[in-house]
């Protein structure tokens, strides 16, 4: 028998990572509108900058939101690879996928890392670290993603007929995609368009959000999926004598009923 409620204690994880960043920036946000749009000592232009904001009175709060978010992150990753290993999402098949995650992961870690340092190191006090943490924050994401999707890619080949796993990868690529571009456009204005540079950053920020969000739907996958259940050597041993269809409740977002179309 499934059991509905075994994933909601992880799924929480990206959850309140999403949510906690989502509301650093809007408070973060509303605070400089109220204000007045002051002029920060360390901003350039009209438009302030989530750094310069986070360098005020609210860098308690900027750094609880990046340390919170950046933990999430990196758990969101780690969760599922686990939840893989037990056999209670669909499995990597393959040992480069397995290294895709760990690389994924790896660049979870260092852009989180890189998240939380840039809080600390604000950039009125410490302007050459923050800008270094940033780059490192941007680089771990970036990398993260590009692993992370490219990972989704070799496992959405295998089992190209469940639709969830398709809608995972397709979302999951379309909002990196996206985000790596805007990243490559805002490292070029942050030099020569700081205002632009700053809508940018926000634009980014807040799109940030949306990529954790989709680990919710990765992790909420796992419902009702026993331990092993769709472990590797359980979906080949299908396979070797001919056995047609997943378990039920996983079938459900199957178009064709078998476990791969190889």
């Amino acid at each position: 028998m499934p059991h509905p409620h075994q994933h909601w204690l992880y799924v929480w994880t990206p959850l309140v990572g999403s949510f906690m960043w989502f509301g650093t920036l809007w408070a973060m946000l509303i605070t400089w509108l109220a204000s007045g749009q002051p002029k920060y000592p360390s901003q350039d232009g009209s438009i302030a900058y989530i750094s310069d904001i986070g360098a005020g009175i609210l860098k308690p709060l900027f750094i609880t939101g990046c340390v919170i978010t950046g933990l999430s992150f990196f758990l969101s990753l780690s969760i599922e690879r686990w939840l893989r290993h037990e056999g209670r999402l669909l499995p990597n098949m393959r040992r480069r996928e397995k290294v895709l995650a760990s690389f994924a992961i790896l660049g979870a870690f260092i852009g989180g890392c890189g998240l939380i340092l840039l809080s600390i190191f604000d950039t009125n006090r410490y302007p050459s670290l923050h800008r270094i943490f940033l780059l490192v924050f941007i680089l771990g994401v970036g990398l993260s993603a590009i692993f992370t999707v490219t990972e989704y890619r070799w496992i959405s080949h295998e089992f190209d007929e469940i639709r969830k796993l398709k809608i995972a990868y397709v979302v999951k690529g379309s909002i990196a995609t996206i985000l790596i571009l805007l990243a490559i456009a805002f490292a070029v204005t942050l030099f020569v368009a700081v205002n632009v540079g700053a809508v940018l950053e926000w634009t980014i920020a807040f799109g940030f959000t949306f990529f954790l969000l989709t680990f919710f739907w990765d992790l909420r996958m796992a419902k009702g999926v026993h331990q092993g259940e769709l472990s590797r050597q359980r979906l080949l041993r299908m396979r070797q004598t001919g056995e047609t269809g997943l378990p039920t409740h996983v079938a459900n977002d199957v178009g064709a009923g078998s476990t791969s179309r190889r």
